[in-house]
């Protein structure tokens, strides 16, 4: 511990304690100087035929609404079954820094044609992110492979790492300084009510998945007479933003580890790598020290390696192709699938646009250590016991130690006012784990909370679970939740897990294999 702080402290990054100092509270801010000009739809280039996008222009700061102005790129679905209109529902996949314009055709083919032609399907890129203007990019070579190994071995090589996270903090700082001041999820929230008023409707629905269960619950709280009806699915835990948050991903993200290397293990018969999960996480660890030495095709090395097996902690599905690419590479000594793996769940190299808007996002939402020390402690104290994700989370939020813009208080998560809402959460999910439905529940008391026990899953909504899938569009249909009992509401089966080889062989369904909120 003291060899590292006292090379940080030599290299001048930081150790003095101090947190970036922001407001005492957040406000509702209504831009009454600004109103949203009729918006120009047109078709949208590379979404299918009848999805239509535009621009809604809006204050950078709400503080100086007649100041500049960034634009916020929105897309439709126009309703059709105009008998049963609904008005707007807006959805959010995640993030921070998903890109939403594509959700009518997604959100279409999830609930069904029936009932989307009730609503105007409505996405968006939040500020900062894709179609919207301006969009973040800060290093987009910032995950071209080889990248230095996440678990540092020595003082240096952690050193090293904070150098680079210091160095993107630095490059964003340089390329759009003020900007990054305005960067927070009040900030998003705030532009969904400048949508909301650009669509000409008193009120709208909202969908949420992983942080967009964030982004909705703050809309809410600023805006409850604004909100129809409220779906978050998988659930950002409030208390826990976002230092705190990412700690507890660790845990759970290590928990779904040793749940596929189990399940590795049952089918060891085709996979030959243990017949226990200790040993299938023992052959794990023992093929990311050989890519250290030979990274694979010279693009996976021990961090591409982790970031592709990652997505199996977000969708099960993904077990049997994670699965066979490590066999293969283990007791075959062939790559390929390893790294055709890599291409299709870990390679986040030449466009840090989602990157960057996440980093502007949760460094600026709220107060984040700025002592590298407390890091460094944190961090080896969860590694012990979360070896899994520790440290490469850590370095994907390492910039927020250095962040050039202010740090706020996010408010205070409150849904006492909103109608209804309807929760969604699995007791395994790994990226946004159980506890943050439960506290989500506990805030809005008109909500109900559906659980999915141990299945796993990051999303459950639209994915052909008659349990979960009935309760969504029947609240989306007419409003009906389920009956209030003490804890969850509603508890339904899991999904099954997968079995091998069919899976193997194949990609999954795009909307199969689809998860919110995904680095």
């Amino acid at each position: 511990m003291k060899k590292i702080l006292i090379a940080l402290a030599t290299a001048g990054l930081g150790l003095s304690g101090a947190l970036v100092a922001g407001p005492a509270t957040a406000t509702v801010r209504q831009a009454p100087g600004h109103t949203p000009s009729a918006l120009q739809w047109a078709q949208c280039e590379g979404l299918p035929a009848g999805i239509e996008c535009a621009m809604v222009e809006v204050p950078l700061d709400y503080d100086h609404p007649r100041g500049e102005k960034i634009k916020i790129a929105v897309s439709r679905k126009k309703a059709t079954d105009t008998a049963h209109y609904q008005g707007a529902v807006l959805f959010n996949p995640g993030g921070p820094g998903g890109s939403g314009l594509a959700y009518p055709a997604v959100m279409e083919a999830r609930l069904g044609a029936a009932l989307a032609a009730q609503y105007d399907l409505i996405g968006f890129d939040p500020r900062g992110v894709g179609s919207s203007e301006p969009a973040l990019r800060c290093d987009p070579h910032f995950f071209d492979p080889v990248r230095p190994d996440y678990v540092p071995g020595t003082p240096a090589e952690e050193l090293a790492w904070v150098k680079r996270s210091k160095g993107y903090a630095e490059a964003c700082g340089k390329t759009y300084g003020d900007l990054l001041n305005h960067m927070t999820t009040v900030d998003a929230a705030t532009d969904m009510d400048q949508i909301r008023k650009a669509l000409g409707h008193k009120q709208i629905s909202y969908v949420g998945y992983s942080y967009g269960t964030y982004l909705g619950a703050t809309y809410a709280t600023l805006f409850p007479n604004r909100v129809r009806r409220l779906v978050l699915d998988s659930i950002v835990n409030p208390e826990r933003v976002w230092y705190g948050a990412n700690i507890d991903q660790n845990h759970a993200f290590e928990a779904r580890a040793k749940d596929f290397f189990a399940w590795i293990a049952k089918y060891d018969a085709t996979y030959h790598l243990g017949t226990t999960g200790d040993q299938a996480e023992k052959a794990f660890y023992s093929a990311r020290a050989a890519l250290e030495a030979s990274p694979a095709a010279g693009r996976v090395g021990p961090d591409e390696l982790d970031d592709t097996y990652l997505a199996g902690g977000y969708l099960k599905s993904r077990w049997p192709r994670l699965a066979d690419a490590l066999s293969k590479y283990v007791t075959a000594n062939d790559a390929a699938p390893l790294v055709e793996a890599y291409g299709l769940y870990g390679d986040s190299s030449g466009d840090d646009n989602g990157f960057a808007v996440y980093a502007a996002v949760e460094c600026s939402d709220t107060r984040w250590p700025r002592d590298w020390g407390t890091w460094h402690r944190d961090m080896w104290e969860s590694y012990r016991t979360a070896p899994f994700l520790t440290w490469g989370n850590a370095w994907y939020n390492a910039q927020c130690a250095f962040w050039p813009a202010r740090a706020g208080h996010a408010p205070r998560i409150d849904g006492k006012k909103v109608a209804s809402a309807l929760l969604f959460q699995d007791t395994k999910d790994a990226a946004t784990p159980y506890q943050g439905g439960v506290e989500m529940h506990r805030r809005f008391p008109t909500s109900r909370l559906v659980v999915m026990d141990g299945g796993g899953n990051h999303g459950l909504t639209g994915r052909g679970n008659a349990c979960v899938d009935d309760i969504w569009k029947a609240y989306l249909a007419d409003g009906t939740l389920p009956a209030s009992r003490p804890g969850p509401d509603v508890h339904c089966a899991p999904f099954a897990d997968p079995v091998p080889p069919a899976a193997t062989l194949q990609k999954s369904a795009p909307q199969d294999d689809w998860v919110p909120g995904e680095r």
